[in-house]
């Protein structure tokens, strides 16, 4: 987070309790932590002097004490289809970043839990780049209010809102960055804050069984699955996460996820992968699989990124793909790939330092 001094706390991404605490520990009383919280949450209010209804003296002790931090904001990017790319820079230099992708008046803001991540998932980008650090819950926040920043929208909206979906499908997996996704998503989902339902918020995981349990109890959030493969023997080459927690056990997690049913169905993503993952004979064990399981598909044509071994199905095989889905009783939207000339695409995000040094070393090979 940006500090105006080191000594300073940032107050983003403390939650209710902890904000109480600081109040207590600058001698005030800590019914002031709800007026602190509207001011931060729910109007995205930086600078403790525009909070009109704190009193000057304890604005000003505030400003002694703590910042209302944000991300530091390396570069912005908006795709010819309107979708948007933040990178953003955090105290130690690294950096990680977020997608935004619009709809009609509304849409999904796509946020990143680590930097890196220690999936190595073959198909995917961002799999690419090692794990450097799990970010913390004030980066994770910070992500969401530098984005509405960004579209002004403050205070938050009663109604339809612009930032109507939060996903957390970014860089990272967030099921090994649990404890602070899950505060994050907590402050996310106040009421008197930001105030975006769980109904309106998916996790994305590979696959983390044990944590997927404890998502639902004490999260409740939408659960999207990163499936990809429909045998252990291929998907402990493309997700080699599959070795710890193989499909059986994973199926069987989704199974007993609470408040799952057909209103609120469990989403398997899955990326197309041309002679890999593609056959008609895959899209039948997929409908077998997931048997009992209300759930839903979304097809993901491949983004292609330098250096993959993959390449993407043809738009015919993934229809007939979708059709044997759709046949089989489940949705399957084919996923209109988004942001692709800004490299936001699912399975595209990496920091743009790391792909500056690729391009470099390119440049070096061609010369």
């Amino acid at each position: 987070m940006t500090h105006n001094s080191s000594t300073k706390l940032s107050l983003l991404g403390l939650d209710r309790h902890e904000l109480k605490a600081e109040l207590e520990k600058i001698g005030e009383k800590p019914f002031r932590a709800k007026q602190l919280w509207h001011w931060i949450y729910f109007r995205g209010v930086t600078d403790f002097s525009r909070m009109t209804t704190i009193a000057r003296p304890l604005q000003e002790k505030l400003g002694e004490h703590y910042v209302v931090g944000r991300p530091e904001l390396s570069k912005q990017q908006t795709s010819k289809d309107t979708s948007h790319k933040w990178l953003f820079k955090f105290i130690d230099g690294n950096e990680a970043e977020t997608v935004f992708i619009p709809e009609e008046g509304r849409g999904a803001l796509c946020l990143s839990s680590q930097i890196g991540c220690t999936l190595t998932c073959t198909f995917c980008h961002t799999g690419t780049q090692r794990l450097v650090r799990n970010l913390t819950t004030s980066e994770i926040v910070g992500q969401l209010m530098l984005a509405r920043d960004t579209y002004g929208e403050w205070p938050s909206p009663d109604g339809e809102r612009l930032f109507s979906n939060i996903v957390m499908m970014g860089m990272g997996e967030p099921l090994f960055n649990y404890d602070n996704v899950a505060k994050a998503l907590h402050i996310i989902m106040d009421g008197d804050g930001i105030s975006i339902s769980k109904r309106r918020i998916t996790l994305s995981t590979s696959g983390v069984v044990p944590l997927i349990r404890k998502c639902g109890a004490e999260l409740g959030v939408n659960l999207a699955i990163s499936l990809h493969a429909v045998s252990d023997e291929l998907r402990n080459i493309i997700m080699p996460i599959n070795k710890k927690y193989p499909l059986k056990e994973l199926l069987q997690s989704c199974r007993e996820y609470p408040g799952s049913s057909n209103s609120r169905r469990i989403t398997f993503e899955y990326v197309m992968l041309k002679g890999i993952n593609d056959s008609p004979a895959d899209a039948r064990e997929l409908v077998r699989l997931v048997k009992g399981i209300p759930a839903k598909f979304n097809l993901i044509p491949f983004n292609k990124w330098p250096g993959a071994e993959f390449n993407c199905s043809e738009a015919p095989v993934i229809r007939r793909f979708s059709e044997i889905l759709n046949d089989g009783g489940y949705s399957a939207p084919i996923r209109v790939p988004r942001g692709r000339d800004i490299l936001a695409a699912c399975g595209q995000l990496k920091s743009a330092s790391e792909t500056e040094k690729i391009s470099k070393l390119k440049l070096r090979r061609q010369d």
